[in-house]
């Protein structure tokens, strides 16, 4: 531990020979997808190592396994982004299950998470890459109140006409809370600059992980941009939690009325497309998300130590 340069605020660094893995989930491309750290042996770190090794990592979360029992194939498991813990975070639990069948093999393993377990089934394609597909917590979704639209729409400088009124805003949880924002134009989807402050404060005052912006393409087709100002990110490429969210949202709202797979296509407009494939079906409140995950390589930083 060290101090700050005022002499009293300690900052922690990151345990020497701490392994971090790196992979880009919800991609085929390392250069694609949302990045995300993997800490395979995190027993030996405590809550202020975790979030320093996952500051030092600087992605929007980094994955932690702080206990494991190979045999059962059963990992608990915790999530920090560069500022903070989270709860749950589907793009490393991506990252983390693909690295994870990379030492054991494919197949079904459990995630003991803080918003509970999580199953997860990894397979690999013809092609050879991993994909895996989680099942999230029970879902739910409600109408957001009129303060909360009105103080996100001041931050994120979007009007009210700026929405789909076929597509309420919701407060949608699959594991964490998410605003679910709809905009009728593709434009306005690309054109995002907001008050990272503002927004921040909205955020924190509500408990929510992302605001999760979204434009509906087609009935299984839909686009998404996702704030994290919380966690110090501007944006996120890929957000699994607020895809099985969505998923309870367009469950909720009954625009699902058989067992439907649904892309969601986010991460274009800032350079990192990604592509997450949600399963809903009205009868089950938890949501299915499939990702791939691939390593990114040694050059950008596969395997750090710190």
């Amino acid at each position: 531990m060290t101090t700050d340069a005022s002499g009293t605020s300690p900052v922690h660094h990151a345990k020497p020979n701490t392994q971090i893995l790196r992979y880009a989930a919800f991609t085929h491309d390392p250069a694609g997808g949302n990045p995300a750290g993997v800490v395979l042996d995190a027993s030996g770190l405590d809550d202020a190592e975790m979030l320093a090794v996952a500051a030092e990592v600087g992605y929007s979360e980094t994955a932690f396994v702080t206990g494991r029992d190979d045999a059962a194939r059963r990992f608990r498991v915790r999530y920090f982004s560069p500022l903070a813990e989270v709860a749950f975070c589907g793009h490393a639990t991506v990252a983390l299950s693909v690295a994870l069948a990379a030492q054991l093999g494919p197949g079904e393993i459990v995630l003991d998470t803080p918003a509970g377990d999580i199953p997860v089934d990894i397979r690999v394609d013809d092609d050879g890459t991993a994909l895996a597909t989680l099942t999230s917590v029970p879902t739910r979704s409600r109408p957001a109140t009129s303060a909360e639209l009105e103080a996100t729409l001041r931050a994120l400088r979007w009007a009210p006409e700026d929405l789909d009124p076929a597509l309420p805003p919701h407060v949608a949880f699959g594991g964490n809370d998410h605003l679910v924002l709809a905009t009728d134009s593709r434009a306005r989807l690309a054109d995002l600059d907001y008050d990272f402050d503002g927004l921040t404060e909205v955020m924190r005052r509500h408990d929510w992980t992302t605001v999760h912006l979204v434009w509906r393409e087609s009935a299984d087709r839909f686009h998404a941009r996702d704030p994290f100002p919380v966690g110090g990110v501007v944006e996120d490429p890929a957000t699994g939690a607020a895809a099985a969210a969505f998923g309870g949202y367009l469950r909720t709202l009954g625009l699902v009325t058989s067992p439907a797979s649904i892309t969601i296509r986010q991460g274009e407009d800032m350079g990192r497309p990604s592509d997450l494939l949600i399963d809903v079906d009205p009868e089950n409140t938890r949501t299915r998300v499939t990702g791939r995950a691939v390593p990114i390589v040694q050059g950008a930083g596969d395997v750090g130590r710190y």
